[in-house]
């Protein structure tokens, strides 16, 4: 089994900054890589970002230059650093991992946190 548990969401104003942790334990070597991903009420829940073992990292044009995603292994937990918010960044933030290369595609990841909830004021 593999628990994936995020924090760090909250409301921030827009231009402000967050990072969401998202702590990874189990069998952890199931999951080289972990992708965040967002979800509004009544959208689909879109990639934002994902990052492999090593480092390699994947991110959705809307978030580039403005997101960053990295990893501490020793301490089994991702980061997602977002600068620039804007009100489009507003949704429920979850932490997803997988085995195999890093993917966009939310079906190609087995396991799922509970969500963070990121609210960006105008």
């Amino acid at each position: 089994q593999v628990q994936l548990v995020e924090s760090g969401g909250g409301l921030v104003q827009t231009g402000g900054s967050l990072r969401l942790s998202c702590t990874v334990s189990g069998r952890t070597f199931s999951t080289p890589v972990t992708g965040w991903f967002r979800q509004n009420p009544g959208k689909e829940r879109e990639f934002v970002a994902a990052i492999t073992w090593s480092g390699g990292t994947l991110y959705a044009d809307s978030v580039k230059g403005r997101f960053t995603i990295s990893r501490d292994n020793a301490e089994n937990t991702v980061y997602l650093q977002m600068n620039s918010l804007k009100p489009e960044d507003t949704a429920i933030y979850y932490c997803a991992g997988k085995y195999g290369s890093i993917r966009y595609d939310r079906d190609d990841y087995a396991y799922w946190g509970q969500g963070t909830q990121v609210t960006v004021s105008s």
